[in-house]
């Protein structure tokens, strides 16, 4: 039996949560990753450390946001900023990485599609590294469990002890298979924005079909939506978009330089 462990540690009186040591394991390896696969695509270890401080605060303040606005809860100004206390939503943090980096090409003159490619990777294993930390939080559960012979890890996990479906190791290990994906076709592929385009349609389906196992879901305000599933699905639409106008091209090109 696997069950919801401590939150967290303290060393000479300072609590140390598993969650943000976690959330900082994932920011260090996804630079890492990213600054390797960065060398290989002809840019420098500076420019994604560069990236990484337009990244870190915009995707924390993304992903903070996302929450606030959609958890139906009300906060102060100062209990916006009261992250220590949970409340990071990973679509959100998603989001505000995106808009870090349009801004950091915009600023620094590089390709939006070049370095989008370069992070999808590191993005991917940042998520699954980050749901580990859910487990530690006891949060992004699924509904409970009413079978007891699916009372067991790793199909369901006891918090409180109630059972519910381990919807955070779903997406940790589904998250760890599209990282090795997408680094196969970051590695392999000459196309683009191609490996982007492939985080969001890997990433949208598998939260869009893990999103209907959750138990404590956002929701599009009062529409009974969830707003990360219906996210998803936009996800998976832009990321077909943009692959079939991204292998259109690659053909049309391949057409001209063979004739």
């Amino acid at each position: 039996m696997l069950l919801h462990v401590s939150s967290g540690f303290e060393i000479f009186g300072l609590k140390i949560s598993f969650y943000g040591l976690m959330m900082a394991l994932a920011f260090v390896v996804a630079i890492a990753i990213a600054v390797f696969n960065a060398r290989k695509k002809g840019f420098k270890s500076e420019d994604i450390l560069t990236l990484a401080l337009y990244v870190i605060p915009l995707s924390i303040l993304g992903a903070r946001t996302y929450f606030c606005i959609f958890s139906g809860q009300s906060f102060t100004f100062l209990q916006f900023f009261e992250i220590w206390n949970g409340g990071l939503a990973i679509l959100g943090g998603v989001i505000g990485g995106v808009i870090a980096v349009l801004l950091y090409c915009h600023f620094h003159k590089k390709n939006f599609f070049d370095i989008a490619s370069i992070a999808a990777p590191s993005l991917i294993i940042g998520q699954a590294i980050g749901r580990i930390g859910c487990f530690f939080a006891g949060c992004c559960y699924g509904v409970e469990i009413t079978n007891p012979s699916l009372h067991f890890f790793p199909v369901g996990i006891a918090i409180d002890g109630v059972w519910h479906y381990a919807t955070m190791f779903y997406e940790c290990f589904f998250c760890i298979i599209g990282f090795i994906v997408l680094q196969t076709i970051l590695t392999k592929s000459t196309r683009r924005g191609e490996t982007m385009c492939w985080y969001l349609c890997i990433y949208g389906v598998g939260r869009a079909i893990i999103e209907t196992f959750r138990g404590d879901s956002l929701y599009l305000f009062s529409t009974g939506i969830k707003v990360s599933q219906l996210l998803s699905i936009g996800l998976i639409v832009l990321g077909i978009i943009g692959l079939i106008l991204i292998y259109t091209k690659s053909k049309r090109n391949e057409k001209v330089n063979n004739s």
